[in-house]
């Protein structure tokens, strides 16, 4: 599991040894249009957003963080695997296609302690739960302050695809790099994994105050524009540094 291709990256890793490995599995993918005028209030200075023919995305993402660990170091029970629920928007720099969260709800305290004063990642701690049953997912999440929601299930509705070079699925899926405002500046990071595998899917929301507590002019938070799941895949990221 330790090998990850790289003839498909859009620009090469940092010339230095990654400090986490992890995965990324059970998956569901929800994506909104939104207004880009909505979203520039949180886009740190420096950053802009990526626009896909124009358009611009956010994207609800449950899931399972698998086996989070250093690099040389054995994952730990009980603390190294947790659910978790973030909302990503899609940005870029100097060319550089990223992702930028908004909030990652997650049931870990160390994480949530952690991942902020390391790398500037909005980590919130959020009691969640996952359940998969091969291609049905269901999840639930209640963020301890405050107590935003996001409760549904998704089910695949077919194969299992790779995204075709220029298609929206390469916009939202394949992206190696992250950005975060942290200590007043715009940083990067970097994600290493092979090409996404997932399939299309449809998704039924019972409840989503955690999307609509960002002021996103979504108009209706129970029914995305797009749905996807995947299996999920093993990864290795870097620490963050600063922008070019």
């Amino acid at each position: 599991m330790g090998t990850i291709r790289r003839d498909h990256l859009p620009f090469s890793m940092p010339n230095r040894s990654h400090s986490l490995i992890q995965e990324w599995r059970h998956l569901s993918f929800l994506h909104w249009e939104v207004d880009p005028e909505k979203l520039k209030p949180y886009i740190p200075q420096g950053v802009e957003i990526d626009f896909f023919n124009g358009k611009s995305y956010v994207g609800v993402i449950p899931f399972l963080m698998k086996n989070v660990r250093p690099r040389f170091l054995p994952a730990v029970p009980g603390i190294s695997t947790f659910p978790e629920f973030n909302i990503r928007t899609y940005v870029k720099k100097n060319g550089k296609a990223g992702v930028l969260f908004l909030t990652l709800d997650a049931q870990s305290r160390i994480t949530c302690t952690y991942a902020p004063w390391a790398y500037g990642l909005p980590y919130r701690y959020a009691k969640c739960k996952l359940q998969i049953d091969k291609d049905n997912f269901s999840w639930e999440s209640k963020r301890s302050i405050k107590g935003f929601e996001l409760k549904g299930s998704c089910v695949a509705i077919g194969e299992e695809i790779q995204a075709k070079s220029n298609s929206l699925e390469e916009f939202l899926f394949e992206r190696y790099s992250l950005y975060v405002e942290h200590k007043k500046s715009a940083k990067i990071a970097y994600t290493l994994h092979d090409p996404w595998k997932f399939k299309e899917a449809k998704a039924e929301l019972t409840v989503n105050t955690l999307t609509e507590s960002y002021n996103l002019g979504i108009k209706n938070p129970l029914k995305p524009d797009y749905v996807h799941m995947s299996d999920g895949v093993y990864v290795h990221t870097w620490s963050i540094e600063d922008l070019e």
